[in-house]
């Protein structure tokens, strides 16, 4: 019996929320595979279930070649996922995002298990031609669209699940891989300036981490083998989720791959997309967060 789940990225912003959720609602073993590229062993969770295993996962197979046949699922989270950087950092994305989970899809279908992969909002945007906007969007739309020939060719079985701006505990904060939303907390916190791209204009959905994972869980236990979109009904431009933090604002330059449009997914595939939607809604995050910011400076005085 197969009793070991795979999360890819178990150490980053979404695997180990992931891996936390895993460990409450199931009885699974399960094995973190990360290259710590941007995972954190902060993110660690402990507990006698979970096994950290230090590795790319273009060495999937080397990696977890002792487990293979007891593992039942891969979440596949662990690639490079900023789309800026993406010009920046090009051979990196490409060493990720296609060799390694190339590596993945390899692993999952010589070995007969199922695949849950992380999609992204990025490449649906201007009716899907934003596919190619950015490395990053390239290489993501690219994955999906050899994941639906994988299910031509040999009926492989796969999930895949579009994120849309996801925040919450554990988001990444600083550094060149940090959130919109973990920015914004890490300059209020500071007392500096919020940076805004210019111009400020274009639109994103958020969507909580917890609500993001749910709906992975619950691509899990389906036997279905569905596509879901998880996002949040409420669209704000990043000037007015700036402002939602009543704070300064610091104008920085247009940036290539911006996108002005977080689409719902529209997208053509050969499973069907269920849209979710998240119940957590940004404008109360932001004000809890101001909240136990404003608290925590009383009680200090």
């Amino acid at each position: 019996m197969k009793k070991i789940l795979v999360v890819t990225g178990g150490a980053g912003f979404v695997g180990s929320n992931l891996i936390e959720f895993l460990i409450k609602k199931t009885t699974y073993k399960i094995i973190s595979l990360d290259n710590y590229s941007s995972g954190s062993k902060k993110n660690h969770i402990k507990s006698k279930r979970v096994k950290y295993i230090n590795g790319d996962t273009k060495d999937i197979n080397k990696k977890l070649s002792r487990y293979h046949s007891k593992i039942k699922t891969v979440f596949h989270f662990g690639e490079f996922s900023r789309i800026y950087q993406s010009f920046i950092q090009m051979n990196k994305c490409f060493q990720s995002n296609t060799i390694g989970t190339n590596a993945v899809f390899d692993f999952c279908l010589n070995n007969n298990i199922r695949l849950i992969y992380s999609a992204t909002s990025a490449s649906l945007g201007n009716k899907g031609r934003d596919k190619n906007l950015s490395p990053y969007a390239f290489t993501k739309s690219k994955n999906i669209e050899f994941l639906e020939n994988l299910k031509k060719w040999f009926n492989f079985k796969y999930n895949v699940i579009f994120f849309y701006n996801v925040y919450g505990p554990k988001q990444i904060s600083q550094g060149e891989m940090a959130t919109v939303i973990g920015i914004f907390e890490d300059h209020y916190s500071k007392g500096k300036p919020l940076p805004v791209v210019k111009p400020g204009t274009q639109s994103r959905r958020f969507t909580h981490i917890q609500d993001t994972i749910e709906i992975c869980f619950k691509a899990w236990k389906s036997t279905k083998y569905y596509n879901y979109s998880v996002s949040n009904k409420e669209s704000f431009s990043i000037l007015q989720v700036a402002k939602m933090f009543k704070s300064k604002i610091k104008f920085l330059p247009n940036r290539k791959g911006e996108r002005f449009a977080s689409a719902l997914t529209t997208m053509s595939l050969s499973n069907k997309v269920y849209k979710c939607f998240g119940k957590t809604r940004l404008k109360n995050y932001i004000e809890n967060f101001l909240r136990k910011k404003s608290n925590n400076a009383q009680i200090k005085l």
